[in-house]
């Protein structure tokens, strides 16, 4: 089957984003998928549960994460990325390393997901434009601070990213951006994200949810990261209730239920 040509985020409906981490310490299901057949394995299987998008990582973001030097990361991602790519999905490379992103895209991905934004590796945006294909553009933080307005810092955060990639000449319609739940946000910040989630729209670009299994929704269910699947999809479904374009989701099967539900009530029903 021929790789991905292109990504086009559709209108209709919201993209399902199915995680495929090749790390041996993700938070959730580090150490799973990160041999080459079982990543390949992994992949078809949520390719049969109707993703949209694969991402494709191969460093953990957890809190307290060791970083992982360009050539490990590429170590553990060349065995499998051009094997996914060739499934036709479209895939996506969650990196915030310029080479990196170079590589993968030359391997036929068609986004780079990149968790800073644009803003820790300044080759970044000239690597995404020289490429021709989508970002996502999440919200960072080096630490958590309960005393900022978290949605004044993502704005501001925002308009960086969206000034840097207006530089580099991606163009506008081939961006995206993710509040970036968990990352440097304390677990009210998280909620307050969400309820003003709409908010977000004011940037102009389809936004993408990714707050599956995380730290703010084990802190109300006191449940373990492989417990979090119906908390992942309420906070998911009051994204996309909100506007969500996109939802990361470890699991992807109930998570396109979901999207297919909702686009069902959003349609004009005929009654039989």
């Amino acid at each position: 089957m021929a790789k991905a040509a292109s990504y086009v985020l559709p209108k209709d409906r919201a993209h399902v984003m199915g995680i495929l981490n090749v790390t041996p310490d993700s938070f959730s299901d580090g150490g799973r998928h990160n041999e080459e057949q079982a990543a390949l394995a992994h992949a078809k299987a949520m390719i049969a549960e109707r993703a949209d998008i694969l991402d494709v990582g191969a460093e953990s973001t957890r809190p307290g994460s060791e970083p992982v030097v360009l050539e490990d990361e590429w170590k553990r991602l060349a065995p499998v990325l051009e094997p996914v790519c060739d499934l036709g999905i479209a895939v996506s490379i969650d990196t915030y390393k310029a080479e990196i992103a170079r590589r993968a895209c030359a391997a036929g991905a068609v986004i780079v997901n990149d968790v800073w934004g644009l803003q820790r590796d300044p080759q970044m945006a000239d690597t995404v434009a020289e490429a021709g294909v989508h970002v996502v553009m999440m919200h960072n933080r080096e630490k958590a601070d309960g005393a900022i307005d978290i949605m004044g810092d993502i704005d501001r955060f925002f308009e960086t990213s969206l000034q840097l990639a207006q530089s580099a000449g991606i163009p506008r319609e081939k961006q995206i951006l993710d509040p970036g739940f968990g990352f440097g946000k304390t677990i009210d910040q998280n909620f307050l994200i969400l309820n003003r989630f709409e908010d977000l729209k004011k940037h102009g670009q389809p936004i993408l949810a990714g707050a599956s299994r995380k730290r703010m929704i084990g802190a109300v269910l006191n449940v373990e990261t492989d417990d979090r699947l119906h908390g992942s999809m309420a906070v998911h479904m009051t994204a996309l209730l909100k506007g969500a374009a996109i939802v990361r989701a470890h699991d992807v099967g109930p998570h396109a239920d979901c999207v297919r539900m909702l686009q069902a009530t959003r349609l004009e029903r005929t009654a039989s």
